[in-house]
């Protein structure tokens, strides 16, 4: 009789490791396990073209509901796993226990909250599923004010919804800069200015005081200076949703440790996705990816090993950001002390920043610049010694830059 698995998990990862059981031929019952009442969906669209109302919600869904059951997929739907029992392979839930031959542990991550006088109050929201989205968007009504708490991918991409659809925006962030753990100050000069441009207050280096107000959020003091707020956004990060893991004795450092086959300490569970810690050949250390990227690819290679056609994981991690017309396109993982080498003129909105470290390709962030993302890519996977003349020059096309 062929093995059960059992997916632990809603979102891509999940999604992608039972359609490619499937497609390598597991013959043998799937079931998925979410917590959220809906199929597993993406993540991304929420803050863009979900958020703004452009994108129904059953265009979010990965793969349609009728899609699981013809492929004889067990949804188990607004149920949480509570517990592993490794030596019984059984995973608890309030609604009884399921018992699986491998497990997949694609738990994905949540949002680190505020800890902060008054950040408990109404219309503090945060933004990961679809029923957060669902409390916001009746507050995005023209001339509110909207305080953002966060300039990285999250709160950049809310606050060019909230001013196109005329909110009064302000951005408050720690860093000194937008994107400061993602990116180089040309990027977030850039940004930065397409949002003032729209409109956008930032606050940098910034100490967030007290929120106030009585039922709900009124104002929020930062450096001693209060914003009027009718309702906060708060983007501070995420963290892997790892408990489950920890809990049952599997090695946990900041996420779920895996080898190059999605396996972790135990070898009869996976592990894929935001909650995956992994060796990255390209950074040259562990990492753990908060990409879809990382979930799709991690999910087949898991799939691909249950299914005994193991394949080792080694990908150039991508990711990217849809602002306004803009899309911000990143191959590889930037370091503060790369050599940056700008392709393009900033003016022009089509520019590329490229990050040498030691004189090979590392990283690139293109903005609407597919091929110099594209090339990007590949040069970083091969390892690419380039020239920064060269890479500089836009009468070189990108395929001749490494020649």
């Amino acid at each position: 009789m062929a093995d059960h698995v059992v997916i632990v998990g809603g979102g891509q990862a999940a999604a992608q490791a039972a359609a490619s059981l499937r497609s390598e031929g597991h013959a043998g019952a799937i079931t998925i396990i979410g917590e959220e009442i809906h199929p597993p969906y993406q993540r991304p669209p929420l803050s863009k073209k979900y958020l703004s109302g452009e994108l129904a919600e059953d265009r979010l869904f990965i793969k349609p509901p009728e899609f699981y059951e013809a492929s004889g997929i067990g949804l188990k739907l607004g149920v949480t796993a509570t517990a592993i029992d490794r030596s019984g392979k059984r995973v608890a839930t309030p609604k009884g226990d399921v018992a699986y031959d491998r497990l997949i542990l694609a738990t994905g991550s949540h949002v680190r909250r505020l800890n902060l006088k008054g950040s408990s109050l109404a219309n503090v929201f945060y933004l990961r599923s679809i029923a957060d989205v669902d409390l916001i968007r009746p507050h995005f009504e023209k001339g509110k004010h909207l305080v953002i708490i966060g300039a990285g991918y999250i709160g950049l991409e809310v606050a060019a919804v909230a001013a196109t659809r005329g909110l009064k925006v302000s951005v408050v962030e720690i860093a000194s800069r937008c994107l400061a753990r993602v990116t180089s100050p040309v990027i977030s000069s850039f940004f930065d200015g397409v949002h003032r441009k729209a409109g956008v207050h930032f606050h940098y280096d910034a100490r967030l005081e007290i929120f106030e107000g009585h039922d709900r959020v009124e104002d929020v003091l930062v450096n001693g200076e209060k914003l009027n707020a009718d309702f906060v956004i708060a983007g501070i990060g995420i963290l892997p949703s790892d408990h489950l893991a920890r809990d049952a004795g599997l090695t946990v450092e900041n996420g779920i440790v895996v080898d190059e086959f999605g396996r972790t300490s135990d070898p009869d569970i996976y592990a894929a996705g935001d909650c995956t810690v992994h060796f990255n050949p390209f950074a040259g250390r562990k990492v753990r990816l908060e990409s879809v990227q990382n979930a799709i690819d991690q999910a087949k290679i898991v799939a691909a090993a249950i299914t005994g056609k193991p394949k080792s994981y080694a990908e150039v991690p991508w990711f990217w950001s849809d602002q306004y017309d803009l899309k911000l396109q990143t191959a590889g993982l930037f370091s503060p002390t790369d050599q940056v080498v700008l392709r393009g003129d900033p003016a022009t909105a089509k520019f590329a920043a490229f990050y040498l470290r030691d004189g090979v390709l590392a990283a690139v962030d293109a903005i609407n610049a597919a091929p110099e993302f594209m090339m990007g890519k590949l040069l970083i996977a091969k390892g690419a010694r380039l020239d920064p003349a060269r890479l500089a020059d836009p009468a070189i096309p990108m395929k001749n830059v490494a020649t």
